[in-house]
């Protein structure tokens, strides 16, 4: 039974205070304040949610999503000076900044004071930023450690309403971006994300902003919106803007009160999706074939291939389908700006960060968490890297992590299939990492001699399923 009232109090958090109090002081000197984020779901998310916000305040803000193809993830000093030229003062970082303190050197030269609000891990120095809010860094006691980037943002904007007498049903309406942001950034659904997620899926289904309510038409969602709808559907589309074209374009969809303008950049969205899809399937079948080609490939423990015609965009996805295949930490590079730059993958239980972080050295930058994450290295140096990371991953992954497995909760008779069951593992939900969608397994089920095949090339099985110790209770499937 989630309640609001087990959100945490958001001064907990280190360096809370001083980013309210340099937020008010820029509002009250009517200083340009710039919103800068990441391209992906949690960072556009993100933007869009402290953009709104502070729109609602103050019409002196504006937002900076870096190009993924020239500038790179995370803050750049383009963006900075983007900042710059625009005669900003305040640069609010979302889902990034954590690890960019030579970035930050280079926006005090020029005068601007940045707000650092991430979720990943930190390097070895923090940022000298005015103030930095990220529950993973040290010193930071706030009970709850695994927010989003985009739940960072709120817990932001939450204590900044606390302070300026804003009452939380004002802000409510904002856990639609941020359970979004939940589900893609495939955070744990624990703890203070539950509640979040809780209630903002409730927002999504029956109040969602003006471009999430188109994104959700797009996306043909008819039933109560889950989180996995949001992983497969919403998430996907969000995404594309910044794979395929620009980040800033699903920013553009978030904050819009536009019906009509919101028909139109969905539609564009949503057809990048259609071309990044057929591009990830494309790539995968080449990287399939590289791997079957190569000989030396059949008794590794990882996967890492270079490509350096590939599309940046993509590439994390292809990781991901790799593994599916070769089940194994995945690394997939392509070109970019005289580097090779990539996307790494991992498979259950795997700390994929620690084996990245053992080649640090070979690296020009990385960073990410236990299952995902990016890097970017010389040339050079991607046979070294190679070899390295074969190493690391060899000695210490298991067997066992290296077999795919299904974890079973329990058996399940059909008998026990009822309204009451339903109700009962509904309120296990929202389901997602380390709250996962419980998985039953069901013994002596035959088929009552109805199957028939089905799809559009006939490759899907329809079936009518009875169990024998249930008598003549059957359950319509699909294999």
């Amino acid at each position: 039974n989630p309640s609001l009232d087990y959100l945490h109090d958001p001064f907990l958090m280190k360096d809370m205070n001083i980013a309210v109090e340099r937020i008010s002081t820029a509002i009250k000197k009517n200083e340009r304040i710039l919103v800068y984020g990441d391209y992906d779901v949690d960072g556009t998310t993100a933007v869009a949610l402290m953009y709104s916000f502070l729109k609602d305040q103050y019409s002196n803000v504006e937002y900076y999503i870096p190009d993924r193809y020239k500038e790179g993830y995370g803050v750049s000093f383009a963006g900075l000076d983007f900042a710059y030229q625009n005669n900003c003062k305040v640069v609010i970082t979302l889902d990034c900044g954590i690890k960019a303190v030579e970035k930050v050197k280079y926006a005090r030269s020029k005068g601007l004071d940045v707000i650092i609000c991430d979720h990943h891990y930190p390097g070895d120095e923090i940022p000298k930023a005015i103030a930095v809010l990220d529950p993973k860094q040290p010193f930071c006691n706030y009970p709850y450690k695994e927010l989003s980037g985009c739940g960072v943002g709120f817990k932001l904007i939450q204590a900044y309403s606390r302070v300026h007498g804003i009452p939380f049903s004002s802000i409510y309406h904002y856990l639609d971006l941020v359970a979004v942001s939940i589900a893609s950034d495939i955070v744990p659904i624990t703890g203070e994300n539950r509640v979040l997620a809780y209630f903002g899926l409730k927002q999504l289904n029956e109040s969602p902003r003006t471009g999430l309510k188109e994104l959700i038409r797009e996306s043909e969602v008819t039933k109560a919106i889950t989180i996995e709808d949001v992983v497969f559907k919403i998430g996907p589309r969000i995404n594309a803007a910044g794979r395929m074209a620009t980040g800033s374009k699903a920013v553009d969809l978030l904050v819009s009160n536009d019906p009509k303008l919101a028909v139109g950049i969905s539609k564009e969205i949503s057809n990048f999706n259609i071309e990044r899809r057929s591009i990830d399937r494309l790539i995968t079948t080449e990287a399939m074939r590289m791997i079957s080609e190569d000989q030396r490939t059949v008794n590794s423990r990882t996967t890492v291939l270079y490509n350096p015609l590939w599309k940046k965009g993509v590439i994390g996805i292809v990781a991901s389908r790799l593994i599916e295949t070769y089940y194994r930490p995945t690394v997939i590079l392509t070109e970019s700006n005289g580097f090779a730059t990539g996307s790494a993958r991992s498979v259950q239980g795997y700390d994929l960060y620690q084996a990245i972080e053992a080649c640090s050295d070979l690296l020009e930058s990385f960073g990410g968490h236990m299952y995902a994450a990016g890097l970017t290295l010389k040339k050079e140096n991607i046979n070294p890297f190679m070899q390295r990371f074969e190493q690391y991953v060899n000695s210490t992954i298991t067997e066992e992590q290296l077999v795919p497995r299904v974890f079973i909760d329990t058996e399940l008779s059909f008998s026990e299939i009822n309204e009451e069951f339903f109700k009962t593992m509904n309120q296990f939900q929202p389901f997602g990492p380390e709250n996962m969608s419980p998985v039953f397994v069901s013994r002596n089920v035959f088929d009552t001699g109805s199957g028939r095949m089905v799809g559009s090339s006939r490759e899907h099985l329809k079936l009518d399923l009875c169990q024998e110790s249930t008598g003549q209770k059957s359950f319509s499937a699909i294999a």
